[in-house]
This record gives structure tokens, sequence and C-alpha cells, in this order.
């Protein structure tokens, strides 16, 4: 994971006194939005994508009007010309002709649906690269049919909701859509996930997990995090050592295979009904595809720990180990434009769905981050 900032439009140099003021202004409980703001996307070429739509919007009860079906490659890397033409077009004439632009806030992509789009490599850096997630990339939607242009794609671009501790998304407030996706390794893993979000419970503990008693960016977010959630709600560690094998977790955040320490695949926690997780990366949601039992975690050095391209954590094996919701990274998004978890977790925990909660954390759009999980999916205030 680098630490790099990307350039364009970015913003953000200047935020550091702002940030640090609203860390100190506690979370305030917000009204989740329905099922009228979803639109739910289905690729009809996709026989898993089908089966996953068909089972969200029977138990959340989508209007057939908010069900967009396109029909697109079931790969999970396509190129610009073809996500323009059989993803973001005819989404975009989903929402237009249902006159839906204004009233859909989140947009749920489907398992069979691709996952991340291929294009140039940018400098040495590569933060001006062209390439992205699918579901990043749709955020913009909103403001592309708008303006009636196309969005730069070289790049991050600012997200507006990001850090908007205390404001309602709403349109034409926030110029986009939050885009998350209903994916496991399979389809009985997505129902497990749907199911999961139906019921969820504010009760459970965060568990934060430093990687290292030095002062470092990163682990400075995962200290703040644990400073705005009650104490006797947070399961916290500052030292060397990784924290496994913990009962009634509703929330996760660390560094995953990127923490040294770490040496198994599964932290072997017990998931509580509703609860997330999000982890520093690179590359936890590069695939879907299921690895072999018998594969683990190791450094990039030993080829034999490689899975789809990598040896880092994936992000569907929390899923797979129980948890509601996950973030992950299709390609290397930096440090900085990772979820941050002083935003995350205490939103999560205010009341916050799960959309709002993962965007207000993340920094870009048209980039690399995808989001895992209903998005309607809400604790409901403490103490509930």
């Amino acid at each position: 994971m680098r630490a790099a900032i990307g350039r364009r439009s970015f913003g953000y140099y200047g935020l550091a006194a702002s940030l640090l003021a609203s860390l100190l202004v506690g979370p305030q409980h917000l009204p989740a939005q329905g099922i009228t703001s979803v639109l739910l996307v289905v690729n009809d070429a996709s026989r898993l994508s089908r089966d996953i739509g068909q089972y969200y919007a029977t138990r959340r009860g989508v209007p057939p009007m908010n069900i967009c079906h396109i029909r697109t490659a079931e790969t999970e890397e396509v190129d610009r010309a073809q996500y323009d033409r059989e993803i973001a077009s005819p989404i975009a004439t989903c929402l237009t002709r249902n006159r839906l632009t204004e009233q859909i806030l989140y947009i749920v992509t489907t398992g069979g649906v691709p996952l991340k789009i291929s294009g140039r490599v940018g400098g040495p850096e590569a933060l001006n690269g062209e390439f992205a997630s699918v579901d990043s990339e749709l955020t913009l939607l909103y403001s592309d049919l708008k303006q009636r242009k196309a969005h730069p794609i070289g790049g991050p671009l600012i997200n507006p909701f990001f850090g908007k501790r205390e404001a309602k998304f709403t349109h034409p407030e926030f110029p986009m859509y939050l885009v998350t996706r209903l994916q496991a390794y399979d389809l009985e893993g997505v129902k497990a996930i749907i199911d999961r979000s139906m019921h969820p419970a504010n009760q459970g503990k965060f568990v934060i997990d430093l990687k290292s008693p030095e002062p470092q960016e990163g682990d400075s977010w995962l200290r703040q995090a644990a400073n705005l959630l009650p104490k006797d709600r947070v399961i916290f560690d500052d030292s060397e050592k990784v924290i496994y094998d913990q009962t009634g977790v509703i929330g996760y955040a660390g560094w995953g295979s990127n923490d040294t320490n770490r040496h198994r695949r599964f932290l072997g926690f017990h998931w509580l009904p509703g609860a997330i997780a999000m982890e520093f990366v690179s590359s936890n949601g590069r695939t879907f595809k299921k690895p072999p039992d018998n594969w683990t975690i190791g450094p990039w050095s030993k080829k034999e720990f490689w899975f789809e391209g990598a040896p880092q954590t994936l992000s569907a094996d929390y899923l797979l180990e129980g948890a509601t919701a996950a973030t992950g990274h299709v390609y290397e998004p930096y440090l900085a434009l990772t979820p941050h978890p002083e935003y995350l977790l205490p939103a999560y925990y205010s009341g916050r769905n799960l959309a709002e909660s993962y965007y207000l954390s993340i920094r870009g759009l048209s980039w690399q981050n995808i989001v895992i999980g209903d998005p309607l999916c809400s604790l409901g205030p403490p103490g509930r």
C-alpha cells in the first residue's frame, strides 16, 4: 500500500484543520433512505446476476421500475468502450426513461456485472491512469447526466460527500450516486449477506487493529476512529500483535495482509448481522473468484502465495466468514484514497446506512474503490 495521493482536481491538502475540527463533533443520527431510492442493476447475460437481482428484489421489495436490465460480458474486467456502451449508457437510459435521475440515490450492482475497467496506465505513480472500478465510475453518472457531458477519466476526482458527517445525502446537493455491489464467492454467499443486512442491531464490538505502536499515517486514522466510538464498544490494539478470534464483532478496521505480523487468511471472528469490514490493502477487491481452500496470504516475494495476481487478503473472505459488508480495491488506490475509518465507523455506529457510511469515508471517485453490501443496511441509532 503506497502513501501517495492523487493530483487531478484533488484539493484536500488544505483540509487538515477542518478535518481535525470535524472529528471533535459527534456524529448525528440521520434517517436512512428507503427502497424507492435504490436502482438495482441486473446483467441479463449472467445467470448469477439474474438470481441475485431476483432475490434482492423480493427480499427488499424493489419496485419493478427500479430494476435496470443491461446486457454485457460476464467477465470481471472490460475496456472503457465496452463500459460506456454496455453499462453506463443503458443505466443512464433506465434513469432518464423512468424519470428516476433525482429520485435514485443508490445504485446496486450485482455479481455478474463487470467489476473493473482496464485502461491506460498513468505516470510513474499511475495517479492519472484511466483504469477504475465499474462501481466508482457509476457514482459520477448523476453529474454526467445533469451536465450532459462525461467526466474526465484520468485519476481520481473529488468525492463531494467525503467527511460530511452532519449532512443528509440528497440531490442535487451531492451530485453523485452511492454505488454498492451485491457479490460474494457464489449465490449462496450473496443471499447470506442480504439476509444478514435485513436484521442488524446496534450492538457488538468494533475491532480496531493498528499495525505498529510507532506513529504513521493510517494508524493515526485508526486511533481517531477508536477515540470517536464509545470505549465499551471498542477492542483496540496498537501493538504489533494481530487481533484474532473475537466474538460479537460489528465492525473491523485494520491493515489486513499489509500487517506483516498477520499470517492467517481468516481472522477467526464471529461476526454479528450488519457487521462491516475495511482494511488498508491495495488489491483486496481484485477478484471474486474463490481461492482454493488451502490458499493463504503471504509475502510478495513468494509466488506460491499469489492468487489472481497478488498474495494479499481478499474482501470476499470477510463475507465468507460472516461479515455483512466490506470494502475493497480493484487496483492500487494509494493509502489516502482508501476508506478512512475515522469517518466510516462513527457514521455507521450513529445509524447512517451502509452506503452513506462508506462513501463518507472515501476521498476519491472514478477510482479503484468498491463497496460490497446492501446500501440500506443500518444499525439504527445507538441504544436500539
